[in-house]
């Protein structure tokens, strides 16, 4: 029997498409609805590996896990992971099929809308309903004839559509609005209703602007929802990650806050940099260390630690470093006492040099690192995704994973930073540190043994997803939503 469906739009990107898709999950989880979340194609640098193999959005995945769930790859069939200006990398079902330009990409839109359908048909058969995350906004005109995430996949599924809008933001009537006046008809048939989200204070003061809308629009209000600050997500998918570092989730709260913050946080042994790369990935690494300071170019402040994260491009990002001073910067943080810890792109960019035989990111052949690292990368075609479990030299057991094209060998004896299956990963020599596990310092032991200072814990997922089915649950009209969707 085929699911039952529902596709999530908005008004804009950034109003909350995301996380009303994830609440939605737990909230039909609680309800015993066998769901899953699909989105076709998703633009982002925060990826995670699916169980069996490929990699899919971060979105797709906490929504997996709010459905109870692990993440597959037909959650999230495209993912688009910017390389450059112009280009992205195509993940196609989960696997690195080719890097085009977006004039390129269009050119494959029948090949990849029969791989949408195909991975949406299986899910489809597996589960009772499937909540469908839309793209950007509903009403970009522009993309109609390309279309396979918003409403050319809605009729193509003939999925009810919710739409979502963002009150906190400003303008919110123009938006709903607008948005809908620009439907075609058949397309307005398929939008059932809106959600106002983002309400700061009583949502009970909107209740006149609800009405209001309503009488615009002709479409029914499902909920007014109110601003959730205080309950932390992974990041939502987004080219835009300026957006992501700026968002509540990462403002660094003052000095000496006990919520989020080690008792000596004023300290130099617990100031924290990290490298604002601008094709930064994987943020939810961090989700421990919200105090740290996100930067982009040197300053006079001797840190405690220095952190280089994941990135796309890692050729790329160590000339923009090169640019703005931040390779001589992070030389001098070292030799001036901070711990230095390269995760992943940022482990490469530590060694020796990144050799790139086969134009894998540039046209460079051999590239010098920082030199703080006896180790040598490799570039090449073929990616790593997996999840697994990694020991440390003081024998703290962790959960992570690796998203990495390359292999780096040490150039002389150093101690590893991890085992994984009995084999050594990463390397630790002269308080410099680097591995490709992703998730490690997601693990509160982990950073203190790295640190000597234990970050306060993250509340767990599962807490999470609770409050969030609560969250929809007291917002929305339930029975509306029941006739209307379910």
């Amino acid at each position: 029997m085929s699911a039952k469906r529902i596709l999530i739009g908005g008004t804009a990107s950034h109003v909350g498409k995301s996380w009303m898709a994830t609440a939605l999950c737990a909230w039909l989880r609680r309800r015993g609805v066998r769901a899953a979340p699909f989105k076709a194609q998703n633009m982002s640098n925060n990826s995670y590996p699916c169980p069996g193999g490929g990699e899919i959005g971060r979105a797709q995945v906490a929504q997996a896990e709010a459905c109870g769930l692990e993440p597959s790859v037909d959650m999230n069939p495209i993912l688009l992971k910017p390389s450059g200006e112009t280009e992205s990398q195509v993940v196609l079902q989960g696997k690195v099929w080719k890097t085009l330009s977006a004039r390129e990409y269009y050119e494959h839109h029948e090949f990849l809308a029969s791989k949408v359908q195909e991975s949406f048909d299986r899910l489809a058969s597996r589960y009772e309903f499937i909540v469908i995350e839309g793209a950007g906004s509903l009403a970009e005109l522009n993309l109609r004839r390309s279309d396979l995430v918003n409403l050319g996949l809605a009729r193509k599924l003939r999925a009810p559509v919710l739409l979502v809008a963002d009150i906190d933001r400003g303008g919110v009537f123009a938006a709903v609005y607008g948005t809908i006046a620009l439907l075609e008809p058949s397309e307005a048939t398929l939008l059932k209703a809106f959600a106002v989200n983002r309400f700061r204070g009583d949502p009970a003061l909107f209740a006149s602007g609800a009405r209001l809308l309503e009488a615009k629009t002709g479409k029914p209000c499902l909920g007014v929802f109110p601003y959730a600050g205080e309950i932390r997500l992974d990041e939502e998918d987004s080219v835009a990650l300026s957006v992501v570092l700026d968002s509540p989730a990462f403002d660094a709260p003052a000095l000496g806050s006990s919520k989020q913050l080690p008792s000596d946080a004023s300290s130099v042994a617990t100031a924290i940099a990290i490298l604002r790369l601008p094709r930064v990935s994987n943020l939810t690494d961090f989700r421990l260390l919200r105090w740290a300071e996100w930067i982009e170019r040197p300053g006079n402040r001797q840190y405690g630690v220095v952190i280089l994260p994941g990135t796309k491009n890692t050729v790329s990002d160590l000339a923009w470093m090169r640019r703005q001073g931040l390779d001589g910067w992070v030389r001098e943080q070292h030799a001036g006492g901070a711990l230095v810890i390269g995760i992943c792109g940022g482990y490469q960019i530590l060694g020796e040099r990144i050799e790139d035989p086969l134009g894998v990111e540039s046209e460079q052949r051999s590239v010098p690192g920082l030199g703080l690292l006896p180790v040598v990368t490799t570039l090449h075609e073929k990616k790593t995704t997996e999840v697994v479990e990694a020991v440390t030299a003081k024998g703290i057991r962790f959960r992570a994973y690796e998203i990495h094209m390359g292999e780096t060998e040490k150039l002389s004896q150093a101690d590893s930073f991890a085992t994984v299956d009995r084999r050594p990963e990463g390397i630790r020599r002269n308080r410099c540190v680097g591995t490709y596990l992703h998730g490690a310092l997601e693990n509160a032991a982990v950073v203190e043994e790295l640190t000597g200072f234990r970050p306060p814990p993250a509340p767990p997922k599962s807490q999470t997803y609770e409050r969030l089915a609560d969250w929809f649950e007291a917002a929305a009209d339930v029975k509306f939503f029941e006739q209307t969707y379910l």
